[in-house]
């Protein structure tokens, strides 16, 4: 038999498949990242933390302050909420280092009830009786409208937070004190339905403010933030963006849109947004390295004038009591007053991450070449360690060449779908060439048990030339034998040799049993009467000679031998359980399990069967001399499961009857 190629080549049939699974493969993960599917997003969410965390300076921001209100602050000058003439006092101490722009990222929606004007009303409401304080100016009586005029007098930027779960109503228009035009057609910005403000006297005297929401992406990391967003049809900044804008000494901001998207152009600057106003952070390192000045520091005059002037301050808190903390690529636990610093010095330095819109595009074209790419040389029977390898090399080639555009332009390029299109693809190609090899191993052990057969068969045949013997009795046995070992098997007997495949092959093997008596001359072979002592003895051989063919065959066949069996069948077939037989001699256990099962079937079929010598036995008569040869010439437990299944032996004997052919037999 001619061996079937070991090709790793793809039938071309399987071949197109292939290549049209992996453009398909690629097509729907490039069109799963144009819709943000979530494997995809986590993947590029992936990609970009790791740039960030591997790309930051750990330079400090030059243009960006936070004064603090932190904890040694609050437990050197006094417990949170500081009184507003306490938050007027520090706005006046920085205005005097002449920043370019100071901005209060904290909210006072209600007002000082520890104002002295408020503790003059509260005694004459409740006891009727008028307080008058000797001596205070009259700024200082109402702690929010000092705090409003320090604000105003500083032009500090105030803050506002947008709410998005209920509405609120506000007297008059809310005013931004900043502007913006061009193509806001093309913006999707965020809609709030409500506000809260500050108290009106600090609103009043507020020319500038910026709301300070911020949102975390949907694993809850902080990525970017909402530098727009639109309040009763009016576009509004966030604290970062006023208070760098009133830094630059800008006014308003031209919404631009180029192929790389949408921008505002601050002066020379140019902040990348999409299209619902949110920009991409870009961290220098961990909240610890952002420039943080203890407030107390300030109030106590600790503080260097170059520390603050010309500086961009923000004014807050990072106690841990307020949690005003945010999950970063690069901290944990990244103070939200910093958070608005880092934009402001993203803004101030051009370093706001760009996000190209084409970029999903071009994500999900190179994903389609890369699937050709792959797809042709798997199916031209490249191995498995060549993709493989290739995969790997390619996916490195995508990484360096995003961070390296990531380091020197600030664009961040979604690798996230030829990343995973080259993933998929391998372990694809992994499982099609796995399962073309079993096919492939299927078809070739369909082909070795079907050379097992005819190389079986054809023995088979040679034998029957010399004997007359039906082949309808080879057909018998062969049923009686896997009948029998199929019985063992399921009532737990000689479990550990009779497994399927020894069933198997001892089916195929029960034809040449007799394959000896080709070496036996032809008088005694086909003598039709008893045979003399000296021809019983030449007959007897024909084990022996069986044995001898069968393994002079079998070296010549290399690995596990399927022949092993037959040999066993042929040599032992004869013995008896009481050591009488021939040509060996063995007793009991030492008689090869396949030899004792073929004794019963062949000797049963001998009885049942017309001889040239002999008229066939009735099945009661063969099956009352053959228990009277149970544990003599039979393996008990052997004819025991023989007559266990009568009825299938019947079936057998009846469909495989040799009325038809009329063909005398030899001798056993």
């Amino acid at each position: 038999m001619k061996p079937v190629a070991s090709s790793t080549r793809l039938p071309r049939r399987a071949a197109s498949m292939f290549v049209l699974a992996a453009l398909l493969v690629a097509l729907a993960i490039g069109v799963g990242g144009l819709l943000h599917i979530a494997v995809v997003t986590r993947l590029d969410r992936f990609v970009l933390d790791t740039l960030q965390v591997q790309t930051a300076s750990g330079a400090p921001a030059p243009g960006a302050v936070v004064v603090d209100i932190d904890e040694v602050s609050l437990a050197a000058v006094g417990q949170w909420p500081w009184p507003r003439y306490r938050v007027a006092a520090l706005i006046e101490r920085i205005a005097a280092e002449h920043p370019s722009a100071i901005a209060l990222d904290i909210l006072f929606p209600e007002a000082d009830r520890a104002s002295l004007a408020d503790i003059q009303q509260t005694f004459k409401r409740d006891f009727g009786v008028d307080v008058s304080f000797g001596g205070v100016p009259d700024g200082l009586l109402d702690n929010d409208g000092y705090l409003a005029q320090q604000m105003g007098q500083a032009g500090v930027i105030g803050a506002r937070y947008f709410y998005f779960d209920h509405v609120t109503r506000t007297e008059g228009p809310l005013r931004p004190g900043v502007g913006f035009d061009g193509r806001l057609d093309l913006l999707a910005l965020d809609r709030a339905p409500g506000v809260l403000d500050n108290v009106a006297p600090i609103a009043a005297q507020t020319r500038v403010s910026g709301f300070v929401n911020t949102r975390v992406d949907a694993d809850g990391v902080l990525r970017q933030l909402p530098l727009l967003i639109e309040y009763n049809g009016v576009v509004h900044a966030s604290l970062a963006l006023a208070a760098t804008m009133h830094a630059l000494g800008v006014g308003s901001g031209t919404v631009l849109s180029d192929r790389d998207g949408l921008s505002i152009q601050l002066s020379q600057h140019r902040i990348p947004i999409d299209k619902a106003g949110y920009a991409l952070l870009r961290f220098n390192g961990p909240s610890s390295g952002y420039a943080s000045i203890p407030a107390v520091d300030v109030l106590t005059g600790k503080v260097r004038a170059e520390d603050l002037r010309g500086k961009i301050v923000f004014i807050g808190s990072s106690a841990v009591g307020l949690n005003d903390v945010h999950p970063t690529a690069v901290d944990r636990e990244f103070s939200g007053l910093k958070v608005q610093s880092a934009m402001a010095q993203n803004i101030l330095d051009d370093r706001v991450v760009r996000r190209p819109v084409w970029g999903g595009q071009a994500a999900l074209a190179l994903g389609v070449v890369l699937a050709l790419m792959l797809g042709l040389l798997f199916a031209a029977g490249r191995g498995m360690v060549l993709l493989a390898s290739l995969g790997v090399a390619v996916a490195a080639v995508l990484v360096v060449v995003g961070a390296s555009i990531f380091v020197r332009s600030g664009v961040f390029l979604p690798i996230g779908v030829p990343l995973l299109v080259l993933a998929t693809l391998v372990v694809l190609a992994f499982v099609a060439r796995f399962v073309l090899n079993h096919r492939r191993a299927q078809r070739w052990r369909r082909q070795l048990e079907n050379a097992r057969q005819v190389t079986i068969e054809s023995m088979a045949a040679v034998a029957e030339t010399r004997d007359p013997e039906t082949g309808a009795h080879i057909k018998r046995t062969q049923h009686y034998v896997r009948a029998v070992a199929e019985r063992l098997q399921r009532t737990g007997h000689y479990t550990g040799t009779l497994t399927r495949e020894y069933i198997d092959l001892l089916f195929l093997s029960a034809p040449l049993h007799d394959i000896g008596k080709v070496g036996v001359p032809d008088h005694i072979l086909l003598k039709p009467g008893p045979l003399t002592a000296e021809e019983q003895v030449i007959m007897r051989r024909h084990a022996e000679f069986g044995r001898e063919i069968i393994y002079s065959t079998a070296e010549r066949i290399e690995g596990d031998n399927f022949l092993r069996i037959a040999g066993e069948i042929a040599a032992s077939h004869h013995e008896k359980w009481d050591g009488t037989g021939y040509p060996a001699g063995l007793e009991g256990q030492a008689i090869p399990l396949s030899g004792r099962i073929m004794a019963v079937a062949d000797i049963y079929d001998a009885m049942i069967s017309r001889r040239c010598y002999k008229e066939p036995f009735p099945h009661e008569a063969a099956k009352a001399l053959m228990l009277d040869m149970r544990g003599k010439t039979f393996d008990p437990v052997v004819l025991d499961a023989f007559f266990a299944i009568e009825a299938q032996v019947l079936d057998i004997a009846a469909r495989y009857s040799d009325d038809d052919e009329g063909v005398a037999g030899s001798h056993d």
